[in-house]
């Protein structure tokens, strides 16, 4: 049942070292105050999983707080590669990466079946494809009824699911919409679910494409204005496209990324100071 409470109260309580943690957001609505909040409490050892991992999961890589990455595409978006996923692929730092990757459907179903409760997910999407020769997670099942070869993941069930949305209630149900990802399946196939959100208002009113998530499927719900920036959040703020485009530069070197780290997140105490402290480095 979901509680009001702050992101730093809520990652405290419910993200440990060694978990399994989903940041989802599919273009926007991608949860970068709550990253930083897990970087700044030294979280370890934790196997994230993201569709698209983009500037967050590059933070969270190259600050030492993931061994694995489930994924099914990673990259900087409309700039490039991520340089600190790049160098702990290839280079091991600051600690080696190991990387389960899939097709965009293949994590769709995954997640899917996760929030069904389901062992795991059929497709077809893997059939033809180099895929299965570097993923041993993806297998190939018989059809009980037709005989038909079919490709099948394991379903993903994290310990926690990490969303951003644009309203939440005073009760803790939560109210997204625009593109929506698999943000939905993620937190019902979640163990545990922390949402920050825009606002918190004493009524809901969904628009027609509207995702609402009842406060019984959510642990925190964390008022947290702008925290979805650099990404942007539908009715609320546009996409920072000079930020994306300017961390191509910062975390192409180890030192400078380091650096840019500790003075922007490190020593910011929460995420609005974050956005203070860029907001004065950007002049």
């Amino acid at each position: 049942m979901a509680e009001i409470v702050s992101l730093k109260e809520a990652v405290a309580s419910l993200v440990h070292d060694g978990d399994y943690v989903v940041l989802e957001g599919f273009t926007h609505l991608i949860p970068f105050a709550a990253g930083h909040e897990i970087i700044r409490q030294g979280r370890r050892g934790l196997t994230v999983a993201r569709m698209t991992p983009d500037l967050i999961y590059d933070q969270l890589i190259g600050m030492g707080c993931v061994r694995k990455l489930v994924f099914s595409w990673g990259g900087n978006p409309g700039v490039g590669s991520l340089h600190r996923l790049r160098d702990a692929v290839e280079q091991g730092w600051p600690q080696p990466l190991e990387i389960e990757e899939h097709s965009h459907s293949g994590m769709a179903n995954a997640y899917a079946a996760g929030a069904a409760n389901l062992p795991f997910a059929v497709l077809r999407g893997y059939r033809g494809t180099d895929l299965p020769r570097v993923n041993p997670a993806i297998r190939e099942i018989a059809c009980p009824f037709t005989g038909e070869m079919l490709a099948a993941v394991p379903a993903i069930r994290p310990d926690v699911a990490i969303i951003h949305a644009q309203k939440a209630d005073r009760r803790g149900n939560v109210l997204l919409w625009g593109i929506l990802g698999v943000q939905k399946e993620a937190v019902l196939a979640a163990k545990r679910a922390i949402v920050t959100v825009e606002e918190i208002v004493d009524r809901l009113d969904a628009p027609a494409n509207g995702c609402v998530l009842p406060r019984w499927v959510v642990s925190a719900v964390c008022l947290v204005p702008g925290g979805a920036r650099p990404a942007y959040a539908q009715g609320y703020y546009k996409r920072d496209n000079g930020f994306y485009k300017a961390w191509d530069a910062i975390a192409r070197e180890r030192e400078g990324f380091l650096a840019w780290m500790q003075h922007h997140v490190l020593d910011s105490a929460d995420f609005a100071e974050f956005e203070r402290r860029l907001k004065v480095a950007n002049g």
